[in-house]
C-alpha cells in the first residue's frame, strides 16, 4: 500500500467554479426559478442532484431535477474548448508524481467535460487515475469519491492527502480518513474549510507548489 495525492479538480486545479455558478443560475431562470447566484456558489461542489436539492428543497419531480440539470450541462459546455487551469496545477500534479505520490482526480465530471479538464490541466502523464462520483453510492460530502480514489491508488488514507476547494471536499477527506489540504481558489473563505477539516490552506496550486515541502504533501510523518 502506498500514499495518494488526491485531488478534486473544478476550483482546485481549474478555475470553474464561478462558471458553474453561472450556468446553473441560468438553468434555474429557464427552469422558472429565481435562485441568487450567492447561493449557488455555495452549493457548487455537491453532485447535482444534491445541488438541486440543496437549492429548491427536496419536493422536487425527477424529470425537473434531469432538466435542470441537463440545461446545467449544456450551457456549461460552452466553456470547454476555454477552461483556465489555476496557476502551475499541471506542475503541482508533475512534483507530486515525481516525488513517489499516486495522483487521483476525484471529480464527479466524466466524458467531454472530464476531457476538456484534462487538457486545461495538461500533466495526463503525472495522473494515475480518476475516480468519478458516477462510481460510487455517494458524491461528496460523503466519503465515497475519496475512498474509491484511494482504492484506485492502492493506497492508505493515513498516508494519503486530499486537496480541494469547498467544505463539500474537506468534510468528504476527512471522513476518508485523509489529511486535507484546502485552496482558497474556489472563493470559500478559509475559516469554513478550516472548521470543515482543512489542515492546512493555501491560496492556490503554485501557492501550495510553493510551501509544498512544509505542507501536508511534503512533511513525512
Amino acid at each position: 500500500m502506498g500514499k495518494a495525492a488526491v485531488f478534486d479538480v473544478d476550483g482546485t486545479l481549474v478555475d470553474t467554479n464561478h462558471l458553474h455558478v453561472v450556468s446553473w443560475w441560468e438553468a434555474f431562470r429557464q427552469g422558472g426559478h429565481e435562485v441568487a447566484m450567492h447561493d449557488v456558489h455555495r452549493a457548487v461542489g455537491l453532485p447535482s442532484g444534491d445541488l438541486i436539492t440543496q437549492l429548491l428543497g427536496e419536493e422536487r419531480d425527477p424529470a425537473e431535477k434531469d432538466a435542470l440539470s441537463a440545461a446545467h450541462k449544456a450551457l456549461y459546455g460552452t466553456y470547454f474548448e476555454r477552461l483556465p487551469a489555476l496557476p502551475d496545477a499541471g506542475r503541482l500534479l508533475r512534483r507530486l508524481d515525481g516525488q513517489g505520490w499516486s495522483v487521483v482526480l476525484a471529480t464527479s465530471a466524466g466524458g467531454a467535460e472530464l476531457a476538456a479538464l484534462r487538457r486545461a490541466i495538461g500533466a495526463d502523464d503525472a495522473i494515475a487515475a480518476t475516480a468519478s462520483a458516477d462510481d460510487v453510492a455517494q458524491g461528496k460530502p460523503a466519503p465515497d469519491p475519496v475512498e474509491q480514489a484511494l482504492e484506485l491508488a492502492g493506497a492508505e488514507a493515513e498516508l494519503s492527502v486530499f486537496v480541494g476547494d469547498t467544505v463539500w471536499d474537506m468534510r468528504a477527506g476527512a471522513r476518508a480518513g485523509v489529511r486535507c489540504v484546502a485552496v482558497l481558489s474556489g472563493g470559500i473563505p478559509r475559516p469554513e474549510l478550516e472548521a470543515a477539516g482543512a489542515e492546512a490552506v493555501f491560496r492556490n496550486p503554485a501557492h501550495l507548489l510553493a510551501a509544498l515541502e512544509e505542507s501536508p504533501l511534503g512533511r513525512e510523518e
